[in-house]
């Protein structure tokens, strides 16, 4: 990855939501930028040698006995930095500003006015709209600072020094709601700390091919495919890098959506060469179910049985020395992964559904540097159908969580149609890409009908759709009422056994977006 990621930024996580969103957008920028913890020593800087820094905002307030601090000899080294919200009180106070609580938090779209021309904001009209969430603000200016921009609220929305690379930003300009902060990223990465654009996925392509080739040799490389996006564009490099020395798993649980195992097969059999390998385990899968209502022991059920399947099947591929798996950046950082990456660990990281310690492979993780809308692009560059790379995402144990109560062959097949058809719709009328993620779920209640002349008592179906950017919180898609209504229509007429459908308006949180 050296000539990509020659010319890097580091983010400096505070605390913030959106401190992996930041990083997302500099790399939109044709910049490589890596979140690191945010008390990193100014010498490790310098031996990372970043073209700038980026300190996040957080939930702190600066004036809290443990709120998050950063070395204070950054501020001595000759890299440019850019505070967002907390990251600009914070450089502000240690450089002599003032910091103090404002009348109330200010939360929202504002009007911002730019001040005077400066190089972070060149660009910008003179009035831009930008998005605030601060309760702290800065109210002085150090002595060496000038004020870039303001509202009518936060007369210091951005500051500069005067004659050092330090700048603070009062609003979120990583945020859509800020229509200009794109600008404001390119022109931070771009012009001030010069940047020339290294970081190019086509480019990613090639090299992570050239090392997988040279680090597999004449071995062989097993990948477990599940249908989803991740699993696929691993799939495309091997076959790409090695060809059919790549052997990939599919296991047919039988939890899989409509279609999804023929999807699968066709496009790693015809379109890239690999050595697929498809265990059908549908029947030992349900037989294990048998009864099972918890959610919990349904998980742990299908980890184990996937497992058993999985080290069966890895058992007859010779030559195996590798696994490949799908893990990205976001999984590396909330597992810990990272030497410089932020201490909080927020959950442990298993791509492929923890297999056991005696399944002695070697590992390969090419997309573990990659966001995922980096891996939809790169899946797209690959030659990957764009209904694969735009799937929505799925849960590991499939539609045993979307199927509330008892798991069985009848209630899954019903389960299946109606997501089939719910899906349908929404691509039909434009919604698939405008949601996040979008299913239907089987209750395990019934209730009275009436068709025709006869009473029912049927099976229930929820539709879950949500928006969201990161998926630790979610919103209840606000999808047309004829929408709702053509897809509740068409599951009662098509779907045998269920005469109600309802459409969940929960949030995460409260709720999560799966049932189970």
């Amino acid at each position: 990855m050296t000539a990509l990621t020659s010319e890097k930024i580091l983010v400096l996580d505070f605390g913030s939501q959106y401190a992996q969103l930041i990083a997302r957008r500099i790399r939109e920028q044709s910049v490589y930028a890596l979140i690191v913890r945010h008390d990193i020593s100014a010498e490790r800087v310098r031996e990372i040698a970043p073209r700038g820094l980026v300190f996040s905002g957080g939930p702190a307030s600066v004036h809290g006995e443990d709120s998050p601090r950063c070395d204070p000899d950054l501020f001595q080294l000759p890299i440019p930095i850019l505070g967002i919200c907390y990251g600009m009180q914070l450089v502000c106070q240690a450089l002599g500003g003032k910091v103090e609580s404002g009348q109330s938090r200010e939360y929202g779209r504002a009007e911002c006015r730019v001040l005077q021309e400066n190089d972070l904001l060149r660009g910008l009209p003179k009035e831009f709209q930008v998005w605030m969430s601060h309760g702290d603000q800065v109210t002085a200016i150090p002595a060496d600072f000038v004020p870039l921009a303001g509202t009518a609220s936060c007369p210091l929305a951005a500051v500069r020094h005067r004659t050092r690379p330090l700048y603070g930003l009062q609003f979120h300009p990583e945020v859509t709601h800020t229509p200009m902060g794109g600008q404001i990223l390119r022109n931070f990465v771009r012009e001030i700390c010069g940047c020339g654009g290294s970081w190019r996925l086509e480019d990613f392509a090639e090299q992570v091919t050239a090392e997988i080739r040279e680090r597999v040799g004449e071995d062989r490389v097993i990948c477990g495919l599940s249908g989803g996006v991740d699993s696929s564009v691993v799939a495309a490099l091997l076959s790409r890098a090695i060809g059919d020395r790549a052997a990939c798993i599919l296991v047919d649980n039988g939890l899989l959506r409509r279609g999804e195992v023929e999807s699968v097969i066709q496009e790693f059999t015809t379109h890239f060469r690999t050595d697929l390998h498809v265990v059908r385990a549908e029947d030992r899968f349900l037989e294990a179910l048998r009864g099972v209502v918890n959610p919990q022991e349904k998980r742990r059920i299908i980890g184990r049985v996937f497992v058993e399947c999985f080290s069966e099947a890895a058992a007859e591929i010779p030559q195996a020395r590798f696994l490949a798996q799908g893990t990205l950046y976001p999984d590396v950082i909330e597992s810990g992964g990272l030497r410089d990456g932020p201490a909080a660990t927020i959950k442990l990281h298993h791509n492929v559904g923890g297999l056991p310690e005696d399944m002695s492979f070697e590992l390969i993780e090419p997309l573990r540097n990659l966001f995922k809308d980096e891996v939809r692009q790169l899946g797209l560059q690959l030659g990957l159908p764009e209904d694969m790379v735009w799937r929505h995402p799925f849960p590991g144990p499939g539609l045993a969580v979307r199927c509330v109560g008892e798991v069985t062959k009848e209630r899954l097949e019903i389960l299946r149609r109606a997501d089939a058809i719910a899906v349908e719709e929404i691509r039909r009328a434009g919604w698939y890409r405008k949601t996040a993620q979008a299913f239907a779920v089987l209750l395990p209640v019934q209730s009275v009908g009436v068709m025709g002349d006869a009473r029912t008592y049927e099976d229930v179906v929820a539709v879950r759709a949500v928006d969201t950017e990161d998926f630790m919180t979610a919103d209840w898609s606000r999808l047309p009422y004829d929408l709702l209504s053509q897809i509740a229509t068409r599951i009662i007429n098509e779907v045998s056994g269920v005469n109600r459908v309802v459409y969940d308006i929960s949030s995460k949180p409260p709720a999560t977006i799966e049932w189970e």
